[in-house]
């Protein structure tokens, strides 16, 4: 659990208050100890003290912690970040490099679809399912009802005559992932 900062706020806060509680009784037992007051009072005075000042090094011993986790968290929180963006840029250059491939393939999918007579509505819901999205997500990013893209998926299916999803992913990427590497028979 990241800490926050309310929590180191209070924490210092904590050790703060025992610190000064201990400066305190330790001027009014230095105060105590010179005016002769009896050994009983200065020595409970002296274990107030003690747990006065030990209070504030638990809470300050807690605060550092806090404070090392907090910083812990905001160099992993910039390390994602750094992820991310590169991440970000790396998908950005496969798509530079890759942009007139991929204009071409969404043109060549566009005739195929015409080809296959499909009305708009089938249209959109092919490519959708091309991209990876479920039917759920289709119908909720289309403001239909998911019976409606299945419907609509089925009928795509049986002018493309395909038997579904993974048919229509088939016939469109296939040949674009190149020849699976062929075993080598093992040497005998």
């Amino acid at each position: 659990m990241t800490p926050t900062a309310d929590e180191a706020r209070r924490t210092l806060g904590g050790a703060l208050l025992f610190l000064i509680i201990g400066a305190v009784i330790g001027s009014d037992l230095v105060a105590d100890y010179v005016q002769g007051a009896s050994l009983s009072h200065v020595g409970l005075e002296g274990l107030v003290l003690v747990l006065a000042l030990a209070g504030g090094l638990v809470f300050s011993r807690r605060w550092v912690a806090l404070r090392r986790e907090a910083e812990e968290s905001a160099a992993e929180a910039r390390a994602l970040r750094g992820e991310a963006a590169a991440q970000r840029a790396e998908a950005e250059r496969w798509r530079a490099e890759a942009r007139h491939l991929i204009e071409g393939l969404g043109e060549a999918i566009d005739r195929q679809f015409e080809r296959w007579g499909l009305s708009p509505a089938e249209r959109e819901v092919g490519l959708l399912l091309l991209k990876g999205l479920s039917h759920h997500e289709i119908a909720e990013l289309r403001r239909v009802s998911e019976r409606t893209v299945r419907q609509q998926a089925q009928a795509l299916y049986k002018k493309a005559g395909l038997a579904g999803r993974a048919e229509l992913s088939a016939y469109f990427l296939e040949d674009l992932l190149g020849p699976r590497a062929r075993a080598e028979p093992a040497s005998p």
